[in-house]
């Protein structure tokens, strides 16, 4: 086998693996290295995102909804259910093996396109001879040659100050997917996309759910008039969420976790949970990386530091995902990836951080792309606003869930679509035509004269296109 590559690339998920497939379709000799073990010890590549991530999360996401439909939906449909009963162990191993099928995948598409794999974790050793030298630490130890190495290391979660993970009461993502008997009591520490996934999944399935959060705002990132909704719908379901929250000692006993914390009137609060999952963010992996013996600079938020084509402070060194700036998003990294390829042949990869989509896969769905209004406001950028409720549309109607709106933000001299926001069923795949409408700057009007199948869930995003000029024609 040889020990001399064009490209290198340390870590395999989206970012990683994606970058190497195309890094080989494009001619180059290409090595891969993860160090990702499945349950056998065997290679799993994927990285968070299909182990512990994106992946199983919406197995069990979609487990759990179904469950819930099964118990109450379906008796407005005509269908009665009896005797109904849940198996968790049979929905986490349902998991494990939408995420099994996944880790195969990739090692199929390593093979398919002759990327060479090496399970192990991976390091820099020395620049040499206009490359860098790597350590692949595994089974074996060995080292090999890298012309161009791309670090797609990604993250991990952000633990909060002396209450250290262990993923039988303390839980981060990891944990929380491996659950495997519904927990009287769940307290969630955090009401991001992780907090509010996980605490939708086992509220479904039963438990108490308490989620806590810091800020004062639910969902600051997320349009205003779309965070409101969410948190009516949220709260309505029975997730207790608790905003402006200052947490104080947690504390582990033998069967359940004690927080401590102040609300937001200032007062002192206790809470005892079977299980606590802790969501706060994530934080840049580069341990082991051994970036400090090659000078690879971080910066101070311990990012690997890149410019705007993801090049590192040393040559033929990029990086890419999560571990460098931007959103911690899976398509993200894969984009990027991609554009590191090109870019190392010479090409011009592309990456859009304004049009790159944004979903959280709730029940209700939310996706953005673009602007929000606070943010046009705060920028004093002219605007004009449309909004469609899915209450008037047809398909919504048959599906049983019309829930929620489409919200166009659109320039209000050019027309030009700034943002679009949407809550509801299928958001996640509705929000694509806007992806495709703001790269190409489409104007509100485009969508608005476009045809769109009817019934579908998408006449609401052509509905509220043409809200913004005041024309909807049905509400």
């Amino acid at each position: 086998m040889s020990k001399n590559f064009d490209v290198v690339v340390i870590g395999a998920g989206p970012g990683g693996y994606v970058a190497a497939i195309r890094a080989a379709q494009l001619g180059f000799t290409v090595a891969c290295i993860d160090e990702w073990k499945n349950e056998k010890g065997g290679p799993a590549p994927g990285g968070t995102c299909t182990n512990v991530g994106c992946i199983p999360s919406k197995a069990m996401l979609q487990s759990s909804e179904n469950y819930d439909h099964a118990g109450h939906a379906f008796a407005d449909h005509g269908i009665e259910v009896k005797g109904l009963s849940l198996n968790v162990k049979k929905m986490v191993a349902r998991k494990d093996s939408v995420v099994k099928q996944n880790n195969d995948g990739i090692l199929y598409l390593f093979k398919k396109n002759k990327v060479t794999f090496f399970h192990g974790r991976g390091s820099f050793v020395k620049a040499a001879d206009g490359g860098h030298e790597i350590k692949i630490a595994g089974a074996t130890e060995e080292n090999i040659f890298a012309k161009h190495v791309v670090v797609a290391t990604g993250s991990n979660p952000r633990a909060l100050p002396g209450a250290a993970f262990d993923e039988k009461l303390i839980l981060s993502n990891t944990g929380a997917l491996a659950i495997t008997d519904v927990p009287k009591r769940l307290g969630v520490i955090g009401a991001g996309v992780i907090g509010l996934e996980m605490g939708s999944v086992w509220r479904r399935l039963g438990s108490e759910v308490t989620v806590l959060e810091a800020l004062p705002a639910f969902l600051g990132a997320v349009d205003d008039a779309v965070a409101k909704e969410a948190f009516k719908q949220f709260t309505k379901q029975g997730l207790a969420i608790s905003l402006g929250v200052q947490i104080g000692a947690i504390t582990a006993g033998k069967n359940d976790v004690t927080v401590n914390y102040v609300d937001d009137k200032g007062a002192a609060q206790k809470a005892v949970f079977d299980k606590l999952i802790v969501s706060i963010g994530r934080v840049p992996n580069t341990i082991g990386l051994n970036a400090e013996a090659v000078g690879l600079k971080l910066d101070e938020r311990g990012f690997i530091a890149v410019d705007a084509d993801c090049k590192t402070s040393l040559p033929n060194v990029w990086a890419v995902g999560d571990v460098v700036r931007g959103p911690m998003l899976a398509h993200k990294s894969e984009e990027e990836g991609v554009a590191v390829a090109e870019r190392i042949a010479g090409q011009h990869g592309h990456v859009n951080f304004n049009t790159i989509p944004w979903v959280i896969y709730t029940s209700p769905e939310i996706a953005w792309v673009g602007k929000t209004e606070q943010q046009l406001k705060a920028e004093k950028i002219a605007y004009k606003s449309g909004s469609f409720p899915f209450l008037a549309n047809g398909r919504a109607r048959a599906l049983g869930d019309t829930t929620g709106f489409v919200k166009f933000l659109a320039d209000a001299k050019t027309d030009e679509i700034l943002g679009v926001h949407i809550i509801g069923a299928m958001a996640s795949e509705l929000i694509s035509e806007a992806v495709v409408a703001m790269e190409f700057r489409a104007s509100s009007e485009d969508i608005a004269r476009i045809c769109h199948a009817h019934p579908s869930l998408s006449e609401a995003v052509k509905e509220a296109a043409l809200a913004v000029d005041g024309r909807a024609l049905n509400f």
